[in-house]
């Protein structure tokens, strides 16, 4: 019938790739990607190995899947952001930032960059596949944002790829503060106060009526 509730073993299968990905996320943060096993992970999902190793081939698979689950909305909401604010460069740069705290803001989002930034320097395959996903994909699209500002005269003449790691610096910092160092900021000056904060200071010093560089 249409709109019969599917049966429920159908749905518990569509489910059990998001349940093995949640398992090996807890399993990768306690033992780290080298001292994680396939088998401590399907035994974390409920799961036999034989049945893990049918939605994912190998434990790298399974970490890019992850990655991939985690990042998507980052990388599609800043992507979007800056698509639906193309006629204006400030605009877009603001969408981008906004979309970005939002992405990080859900719960458990920091999860997957934090073990990112402990598994990458040991295993260089998880920074080139993070990179792949999100940087190569977002980061050509903001340096033409900027470059295309500067070229309309709203910037002033400033280097597009430089001026892309001041704006996502002080959001990489603010995280690393906070996850990685325990430095938290009031309860009233979050990533996104930090945004707009950021955004006031951004915009003013891209201004082409704001002085010389």
């Amino acid at each position: 019938m249409t709109g019969a509730p599917a049966p429920k073993f159908r749905r518990r299968a569509e489910a059990r790739p998001d349940e093995v990905l949640d398992a090996a996320l807890a399993v990768f943060t306690e033992k780290g990607f080298a001292g994680a096993r396939m088998e401590d992970i399907a035994a974390r999902a409920g799961l036999s190995k034989g049945a893990v190793y049918l939605y994912f081939p190998s434990k790298q698979a399974l970490f890019q899947a992850l990655i991939r689950r985690a990042v998507q909305p980052l990388t599609e909401g800043a992507l979007t952001g800056i698509a639906e604010h193309a006629e204006d460069p400030a605009e877009a740069l603001a969408a981008l930032l906004r979309a970005v705290a939002a992405a990080l803001s859900r719960p458990g989002a920091l999860a997957v960059p934090k073990l990112i930034l402990r598994e990458a320097p040991a295993v260089p395959e998880v920074a080139a596949f993070y990179r792949q996903a999100v940087m190569d994909r977002v980061m050509p699209v903001v340096i033409g944002v900027v470059r295309r500002g500067v070229a309309e005269g709203r910037f002033r003449p400033v280097d597009p790829e430089l001026t892309l790691r001041t704006i996502m610096g002080p959001v990489i910092l603010h995280v690393l503060l906070d996850e990685v160092f325990g430095i938290r900021p009031g309860p009233e000056k979050g990533l996104d106060a930090l945004i707009e904060n950021h955004l006031s200071i951004l915009l003013a010093g891209l201004d082409p009526g704001g002085g010389t560089p």
